[in-house]
């Protein structure tokens, strides 16, 4: 029964959905998370079907549950892209009339690890055993609705691999487009061109409203489609230590470097108790009075605070130094020895072979054969040590391969054993063979570095009190006098400043610069925030943060201050573009070239499929036009990606006809194997959903 409940907790069947897994969700008992909170009886719903609040309150809860840390807004924007995705998918599955087989069926539950390799389904071959997995719920009927969830989730699973192999099977490369693809790889054009490149004119001569912005989304309305959103800008007030503070706890820690006189009552005498400096156990010494307490470990010197790391790594055996600061923290640290060889860098090649615990072996092999492909390896390293890179490179199962077999520094015990004692007992420049659960590893010790123990007292830095009163009273009077006067003219007034409109949508958790404050985010979509709003909100850690609304867009656009950087400059070229253009007059390429005040340029040899420009980058539209004309003649200006173009037709060079062009249908095929991936999207950007979710609570 306990490996029951293990399959209970893990066995969520995946289900590879396009771009990410649908996730099958294991139903529990109905309980009262107090994660959502509303009268409303659905979240959303898809194409008219509504989801369940209570459904959904429960997959959270779930979620939840099985991922620890997560939080319940990401648990809730988890679960909602899966119903969405299962909900199109299913009526994609219906439409076509997909139906499952029992064979599928347990064909994809033999495939969860939590069913075909359970133990109380295998047989004495260790194989999996359908009639002993029909047996165990045919006399446990009360796991009967244990295994209606699971064959539900497997069927959906068993449904989506036929249809993602349907798709793939009607994505077909006929060889027409094969030779086209040959064609454009091959035919050659060469010409002359004169070129008015956007960069010859200031930005500053040209200007772009946001009215024009708008204009550009709205005529691109599918590129630009968002949710709605709130911009809100805010005040920042640190809840941090202040300079009083600061040098309060500086003259507490050095006090702590001298001995002090206490009186003690049960002698009724003064008692001299030992400084940093004087005192026999400075182990105990920082565990009695450092906000952190004693570390063992020997540091390197790059592992030590790097504005201080010389000094710190070159005190003698009992020498202090300090104060210093760092981090949060004032610190004084007094030397505890040095350690040779603590940390070690090496490189390695990893030979594997069936039954190793690597799962991306670049070929399968014995364990004999292994050891014998290693050897030949060692061999080769060792009579030229300079090939073990690229010997790592071409031979490696290591995902290190990619980086020579490097493995950056590591310290004593952070690897397997007998690669640690191999690399930690020898010394730098060695090269052996060793074996462990990955394999053979052929190791190469490159670097080594001795570490000092520190014993450090640190006290933090924080704010007192006092200071936190303060700063409370300050973001309070700010919060009153912003509600009813100008945001920005109350900030400057109390020398503050105003961090810039940050863009979040209903779901958001990340707001800007401050991280996770899923609090702001929802108060700016609750129905009485308005334009102006403004409220306070401690944040742990950081302070004090006054928010106001500063825009609300219901216009399903993304905001004009979001895309900005990239539309303004497309609309700025283009009013370039009719500048470039009415200079461009002549009847001649040279005559024109000598209007617009520029030269007549040679390209050569230029393809469709790389369709590069000297000097400007690519320009496919300025190619294109090229192949299209006839020799000798000239094209209208056209405008271009870096520039506007007129170019004349010099020559166009064909290639000669190929008889088999399965190559190019080949390279085709392999560019569009990630077509699938774009069917969900399809379905989500032609589906009508609506999402309530904001009007929950969590």
């Amino acid at each position: 029964m306990a490996v029951l409940s293990n399959i209970r907790q893990r066995s969520a069947l995946m289900i590879a959905v396009i771009a990410f897994a649908l996730f099958a969700f294991i139903i529990g008992d109905l309980f009262n998370s107090g994660s959502f909170n509303s009268t409303s009886k659905d979240v959303g719903s898809i194409n008219g079907s509504d989801i369940s609040f209570e459904d959904f309150r429960i997959k959270v809860s779930n979620v939840e549950k099985s991922n620890q840390g997560i939080t319940s807004t990401a648990a809730a924007n988890r679960v909602w892209d899966q119903e969405v995705s299962v909900a199109l998918l299913t009526s994609e599955f219906d439409k076509l009339g997909l139906r499952v087989g029992e064979k599928h069926l347990l064909a994809v539950l033999q495939a969860d690890p939590n069913i075909g390799k359970n133990p109380m389904f295998l047989n004495a071959a260790g194989m999996f055993d359908i009639a002993k997995f029909k047996e165990y719920f045919k006399s446990n009927p009360a796991q009967s609705e244990f295994l209606k969830d699971r064959e539900k989730d497997a069927e959906l699973s068993a449904k989506y691999q036929i249809y993602n192999t349907l798709i793939k099977s009607a994505v077909y490369t006929t060889q027409s487009e094969g030779k086209l693809k040959y064609e454009m790889e091959a035919n050659k054009v060469n010409f002359a061109y004169v070129a008015g490149l956007y960069s010859t004119i200031k930005d500053s001569d040209v200007k772009v409203t946001d009215a024009e912005i708008l204009d550009y989304m709205k005529k691109n309305e599918k590129k630009f489609k968002a949710d709605e959103s709130r911009e809100v800008e805010y005040v920042l007030i640190a809840d941090k230590a202040s300079k009083e503070d600061e040098a309060e706890v500086k003259a507490k820690i050095t006090g702590l470097l001298s001995g002090s006189v206490v009186y003690n009552q049960a002698t009724s005498k003064n008692d001299t108790l030992a400084g940093f400096r004087t005192t026999k156990n400075a182990v105990e010494f920082v565990n009695s009075n450092s906000d952190v307490p004693y570390d063992s470990t020997y540091v390197a010197k790059k592992d030590l605070p790097a504005v201080d790391a010389d000094q710190l790594f070159n005190l003698a055996p009992g020498e202090i130094y300090g104060p210093y600061v760092f981090g949060n923290y004032y610190c004084v640290s007094k030397s505890m020895g040095k350690k040779l060889g603590v940390n070690a860098k090496a490189s390695h090649i990893l030979i594997s072979y069936e039954g190793t615990q690597v799962p991306n072996k670049k070929e399968q092999r014995t364990k004999e054969e292994a050891k014998a492909k290693a050897e030949a390896i060692l061999a080769q390293v060792k009579a030229n040590p300079d090939s073990f890179m690229m010997l790592a490179f071409s031979s490696s199962d290591d995902s290190s391969a990619q980086q020579g077999g490097e493995l950056g520094y590591f310290s004593q015990n952070q690897m397997v054993k007998p690669f640690n004692d191999f690399v930690f007992n020898s010394s730098i420049g060695s090269i052996g063979l060793v074996e462990t659960a990955f394999g053979f590893h052929i190791i190469k010790v490159t670097d080594k570095q001795d570490g000092i123990r520190l014993a450090t007292v640190a006290l933090k830095l924080e704010a007192s009190e006092a200071t936190s009163d303060k700063a409370f009273t300050q973001a309070t009077k700010f919060e009153m006098d912003a509600t009813d006067k100008d945001f920005n003219t109350v900030a400057k007034g109390m020398g503050l400043t105003v961090v810039p409109g940050i863009t979040v949508q209903a779901m958001d958790e990340n707001f800007g610069p401050l991280g996770v404050q899923r609090s702001i985010v929802r108060w700016a979509f609750e129905d009485d925030s308005k334009i102006g709003t403004v409220k306070r909100f401690e944040v742990a850690n950081v302070g004090h943060v006054i928010a106001r609304v500063k825009g609300i867009d219901n216009s399903g656009l993304v905001s004009i201050t979001q895309v900005k950087p990239y539309v303004e400059p497309i609309l700025k070229n283009k009013k370039k573009a009719e500048l470039i253009k009415a200079k461009m007059t002549g009847s001649s390429i040279e005559a024109i070239a000598k209007a617009a005040g520029s030269t007549v340029l040679q390209a050569t040899d230029v393809t469709m499929e790389n369709p590069m420009l000297t000097g400007v980058g690519q320009e496919p539209k300025v190619v294109g036009n090229a192949f299209a004309l006839e020799a000798n003649k000239m094209s209208a200006p056209i405008e271009g990606n870096t520039g506007v173009y007129v170019v004349k037709n010099v020559s166009i060079v064909k290639a000669p006809a190929l008889k088999d062009v399965s190559p190019y249908v080949a390279k085709l095929k392999a560019q569009s194997a990630g077509d699938v991936n774009r069917v969900l999207p399809a379905l989500k950007d032609n589906a009508t959903i609506e999402d309530n979710r904001k009007q929950f609570n969590y």
